[in-house]
């Protein structure tokens, strides 16, 4: 397991956490379960945490892909065991309304290789080739999104890049 994970507590969270004198950093040798009974949550955050918590445990998959495969409904490693890494990442695209970054396909060939094998040894970037092998013989779904993931507005910098180099 990996050494920090991120729940993304919010600041009444921080605050239980305080009062009972619980480093957040200590969370980590606690089990989900545990954890959502020491912040009070709820049935609904409960699942969160312990999403957060294992979608995290796999080496180089952080708290960004942890919290879009909870956006897809996804709370469990089990709830994805048999699925394809290359339809899991074509429905997230869509589910986006965006096309991503090629990265983000590596890691769904890492999550479900994972979830196949336990191999804790492979990173994000071991799957690079196979995608582009993959991308070179089959391409992309005919409905695949037309508008690239750094045009949404949370990318800024993209936005202000792109505007300096036009």
């Amino acid at each position: 397991m990996k050494k920090q994970i991120n729940i993304q507590l919010s600041a009444g969270e921080k605050a239980t956490l305080r009062e009972q004198k619980i480093k957040i950093n200590a969370l980590n040798n606690y089990a989900a379960d545990e954890v959502a009974g020491i912040l009070k949550a709820s049935p609904q955050r409960t699942l969160e945490i312990a999403a957060l918590i294992e979608f995290q445990s796999i080496p180089s998959l952080g708290i960004n892909f942890a919290t879009e495969l909870i956006a897809q409904g996804y709370y469990s490693l089990k709830q994805l065991e048999g699925k394809d890494a290359v339809e899991l990442y074509n429905a997230f695209e869509k589910h986006c309304g965006v096309w991503a970054d090629p990265c983000v396909e590596d890691c769904y060939r890492l999550l479900t290789h994972y979830i196949t094998h336990r191999d804790d040894s492979k990173r994000w970037w071991h799957f690079t080739a196979e995608r582009k092998a993959y991308r070179a013989q089959f391409g992309f779904p005919a409905d695949r999104p037309t508008t690239p993931w750094y045009n949404q507005p949370q990318y800024k910098k993209m936005k202000q890049y792109q505007e300096a180099i036009a």
